[in-house]
């Protein structure tokens, strides 16, 4: 793992999901980019100075907020993009290959209800890039337990546990696989990538209405540090994905949740 991005948001409280970002960073002897984006009308996107001077303020602010955190050693980098921040994240992805981004749950605080907001919900939505969602106040620890989810346990490509896999080595965590049966599974969902058997120590199977209610069911037993499930179209977030938000009724955790992409690779 050598490159990590953090887009900043507008919440007040940016520098705290920065200083975990570098902190992670620290364990892998990872680069951080910090990425803000700046969005301008069409009209003042006609205008070079105009838009010379709010990039400068962009990065200006985004300096302010690196200045309230401990560096912890590693090296950090300002990627400002003009645009939308899809559009950006994937072209800092192309010309840096981004390992994993690290994000809140919500860049804003309007809305109590929501475990994701817009921004937070289109990058995972709409990026194939492994992502690391940190709850609001939670601080860096290696992770000793990880609960990966998921309803199939077909992989097509070994990489796409890369990140899992950087995780358990870097950190000795033991992994602890859970395949939720849930209506309408075949006998291929209950075929395990043998990649993942390999990395784990235990594996439960239960059977429940969906993903999020077997994981409810067993964050209560395994207590983990980390929660893992993966990104794909009949995966954990599968029935959450024709909106960019998605309430806390929903899915909800009080743990850092790892989002891997079947489609990165």
């Amino acid at each position: 793992m050598k490159n990590i991005l953090v887009p900043i948001g507008n919440s007040p409280d940016s520098h705290e999901t920065l200083q975990y970002a570098v902190n992670f960073a620290a364990a892998f002897g990872a680069r951080v980019y910090v990425m803000e984006v700046v969005t301008l009308s069409a009209r003042a996107g006609d205008l070079a100075n105009v838009k010379e001077k709010v990039v400068e303020s962009s990065k200006e602010r985004v300096r302010e907020i690196i200045e309230k955190i401990d560096p912890a050693g590693v090296e950090i980098k300002v990627a400002t993009f003009t645009g939308d921040i899809i559009d950006g994240l994937k072209d800092i992805d192309r010309e840096l290959g981004i390992d994993l981004i690290i994000i809140a749950p919500r860049s804003v605080e309007l809305d109590e209800d929501l475990y994701l907001g817009n921004t937070s919900g289109r990058i995972i939505k709409r990026t194939d890039i492994p992502t690391l969602i940190v709850p609001k106040g939670i601080r860096f620890e290696p992770y000793k337990s990880v609960l990966t989810a998921f309803k199939s346990g077909v992989l097509k490509r070994k990489r796409i546990l890369d990140p899992l896999m950087a995780i358990q080595k870097k950190f000795d965590s033991t992994i602890s696989l859970l395949l939720v049966k849930t209506p309408g599974y075949t006998d291929d969902d209950l075929r395990i990538n043998t990649a993942l058997m390999d990395i784990s120590s235990q594996v439960t199977m239960t059977e429940q209405a969906n993903t999020y209610l077997g994981v409810l069911e067993q964050l209560q037993v395994h207590h983990p540090d980390l929660l893992c499930v993966f990104r794909r179209k009949r995966g954990f977030f599968s029935a959450l994905w024709e909106k960019n938000t998605i309430r806390k009724s929903e899915f909800s955790v009080r743990i850092p949740v790892l989002v891997l992409s079947v489609k990165k690779y």
